[in-house]
């Protein structure tokens, strides 16, 4: 795949070309590109220009203009934001923003790994927008594929070990009265170990809301009060001791004001809240949802009076919580055999 700017390659054929390699679970996790793989020796500065073609939980591949892919790791230190803006400062984005089909540029050094350990990373805005478009297409391709690749796999284990039980207790049956009976209450214990099987891989892409926090600001304002703070405290606690989970924050503003500015002013409200649960929880960023502000949309109160405004300057935070992760694993009963 060949690197190049977002005006000369149509979001269109970006879109359709990424779908097509993900329709295939085995070439979506292909790490490796028919030019070959770079090695970063340890400590080396290397400046990197090219697309991201496959994204993990701390790491990412990108494949330059010759077709050589890189293992790039981000860490608490990699400063991520998109090129230019007010005296080219650019904005901070968090690493989940990182997509695939994302036209990147890396600086960083090797480590002991052979991997590129980012120091920074940025990219154009408009860049941003297409891998979003293509993400939202090829990742729910990728996932059905996963899923029944992976279904397919445990319910063909499943089977083979209920033949086996089945072919026990068909000799059992033969041997004494009463076998019949016990078979059959085994052979229900397996089906509903293999139904509670399925049930359980087909939960692994979905999120259970357990916990939803709203924190306010005055008017204007993105500072977090003690009453914030507070909340936040709370959430993050019962972050930290749930499994699989992720944040999920948005901001928020009232009605006065234009609508360009309640939207920075809510993104900056959104920013304010990550900031505090990173530095002051040390809460991963791979766990917080992409934040986004909504600006003066999604009124929980009428903007009207004073008290419906000060309710709708606020910032939602939800805990999610991996359902197939929690559910409890399934489990078979032979059950006995009767006489």
């Amino acid at each position: 795949m060949v690197f190049t700017k977002h005006k000369m390659f149509a979001p269109a054929v970006l879109i359709t070309c990424l779908l097509v390699f993900s329709a295939s679970p085995v070439l979506a996790q292909d790490t490796t590109s028919p030019t070959g793989s770079r090695t970063v020796a340890s400590g080396e500065k290397l400046k990197l220009k090219g697309v991201v073609t496959r994204r993990d939980a701390d790491t990412f591949v990108v494949r330059d203009m010759n077709g050589v892919d890189t293992v790039v790791r981000l860490d608490d230190r990699t400063s991520v934001k998109t090129k230019g803006g007010f005296l080219r400062g650019g904005t901070n984005y968090a690493q989940t923003s990182i997509l695939r089909g994302l036209n990147v540029e890396i600086e960083g050094r090797g480590n002991a790994s052979g991997e590129l350990a980012a120091e920074k990373i940025r990219f154009n805005e408009a860049d941003m927008r297409v891998a979003r478009a293509v993400e939202s297409r090829a990742a729910p391709l990728e996932e059905r594929a996963s899923t029944t690749e992976n279904k397919l796999s445990q319910v063909e284990a499943n089977a083979q070990r209920l033949s086996g039980q089945l072919e026990e207790l068909a000799a059992v049956s033969n041997a004494a009265r009463g076998g019949a009976k016990a078979a059959q209450a085994t052979a229900d214990a397996a089906v509903a170990g293999v139904n509670a099987t399925n049930e359980r891989i087909s939960a692994l892409d979905d999120y259970t809301p357990q916990e939803t926090a709203a924190v306010n600001f005055r008017s204007g304002s993105a500072v977090l009060n003690v009453d914030a703070k507070a909340a936040l405290d709370q959430i993050a606690s019962k972050a930290m001791n749930a499994k699989g989970y992720v944040l999920e924050v948005q901001g928020f503003a009232d009605s006065r004001g234009s609508i360009n500015l309640n939207r920075q002013l809510s993104q900056r409200r959104a920013d304010a809240v990550i900031r505090y649960l990173v530095e002051n929880h040390s809460i991963p960023l791979r766990r917080i949802v992409t934040p986004y502000g909504f600006g003066e949309t999604n009124p929980i109160a009428e903007n009207t009076s004073r008290e419906g405004r000060a309710q709708n300057r606020r910032v939602e935070v939800k805990l999610l919580v991996n359902k197939g992760l929690t559910s409890p694993s399934p489990t078979m009963n032979p059950g006995t055999s009767g006489n």
